[in-house]
């Protein structure tokens, strides 16, 4: 008898297409009721009910029920990091439309990934941070040296809040269209809150994506000295 956690039931659950679906919908870190969800992934309300009900029991998911709708997010950070090293390694998709390859376009460009930024923006911005000398990448975790406290301060970030959520506070995160890292984590997540709040960047609906304004355009120029954003 085997002592090994059994891996092959829970990719089992991904081999079904509908729910992968499901799950990479998920990755915009927000609550979507099982009909959104179906409507998503091209199958009916009942059909999402019972993938969901398979993901909840699995841990995949967690839901919160408000009124009569029950609603429903990825579990944790730690689900959304494995779903996206697995889409990192997986086959591109078939593009077989202009509209799906100007929305790959957009998703490659900026995205969210739970719930921080991602896509090439994301990885531009981390890559600046470390080469500015802000942050410091070891063993797949990011650090913040001294000169990056005095740039996060200015950036509007505290940074002694950031280290008292109960997560991981800043990781490196694969990327699955850049094959490289993006920052993650608690001060990933505290960064995209603020690029919101500053108006540089928007959410798109129930999309992944992400649309950087002209406030952002400036501000990710002034700050970070990034220019010629889409």
């Amino acid at each position: 008898m085997s002592v090994n956690p059994k891996i092959v039931e829970l990719t089992a659950l991904l081999l079904e297409e509908s729910r992968s679906t499901i799950l990479v919908a998920l990755m915009d870190g927000k609550f979507h009721t099982a009909s959104e969800l179906a409507y998503m992934a091209n199958i009916k309300p009942q059909t999402a009910s019972f993938h969901l009900a398979k993901l909840a029991e699995n841990n995949f998911v967690i839901s919160e029920k408000h009124g009569r709708f029950r609603y429903y997010r990825l579990a944790n950070e730690e689900v959304a990091n494995t779903l996206e090293i697995l889409m990192s390694i997986s086959s591109p998709p078939e593009v077989r439309s202009l509209r799906q390859s100007s929305q790959l376009k957009r998703l490659k460009n900026a995205r969210t990934c739970y719930d921080h930024l991602a896509g090439s923006l994301g990885v531009q911005l981390t890559n600046i941070m470390q080469e500015s000398g802000y942050l410091k990448m070891n063993n797949g975790q990011f650090t913040i040296t001294a000169k990056g406290e005095n740039f996060f301060e200015k950036l509007g970030i505290d940074l002694v809040n950031v280290s008292k959520k109960r997560r991981s506070f800043s990781h490196a995160c694969l990327d699955w269209s850049e094959r490289t890292h993006h920052l993650g984590g608690a001060l990933g997540n505290c960064l995209f809150e603020r690029y919101l709040e500053l108006g540089w960047i928007e959410t798109k609906g129930k999309t992944r994506e992400i649309v950087i304004t002209a406030l952002g355009k400036s501000g990710f120029k002034d700050f970070f000295g990034l220019e010629n954003l889409m």
